[in-house]
């Protein structure tokens, strides 16, 4: 086995884009490589690059936390998005902007949806206690 297929998954598209000689990304424990032939694995990955080798030459992806499995020599990479270049340069101002807004959009969003999960257990308690009489 020289090489997998890696397959890319976000919101609105699918990529399939065969002879990847190995993958680089970054997870809670830290950066790791896949080869062809690994074995199966399943991690998430964090905010930021990821990268591919093709042809012998690297590809970076620009990712906003993505799902990744490893399987019978193939990669699924899942996301809400994702942006692909061939050029460092091209890619990394994206990630800046872009990702990072739409990252500090979602915290605010979890941010929003505990308030407000709070205070609707706020009120069951407060009404419980009422039927309760108490």
């Amino acid at each position: 086995m020289r090489d997998f297929v890696l397959q890319l998954q976000d919101a609105t598209h699918t990529e399939q884009i065969p002879r990847v000689t190995a993958f680089w990304g970054v997870d809670a424990s830290g950066s790791f490589t896949l080869w062809p032939g690994h074995v199966r694995m399943m991690t998430s990955l964090e905010f930021g690059l990821a990268r591919f080798r093709l042809d012998g030459e690297w590809e970076y992806l620009a990712l906003p936390r993505a799902l990744l499995y490893f399987v019978d020599n193939q990669l699924f990479i899942c996301t809400r998005r994702y942006v692909r270049d061939r050029e460092l340069d091209a890619i990394a101002p994206v990630l800046e902007s872009q990702l990072a807004e739409e990252e500090k959009a979602l915290h605010q969003i979890r941010q929003s949806l505990r308030r407000m999960e709070d205070e609707m257990f706020k009120r069951l308690w407060r009404l419980g206690r009422e039927y309760r009489g108490g």
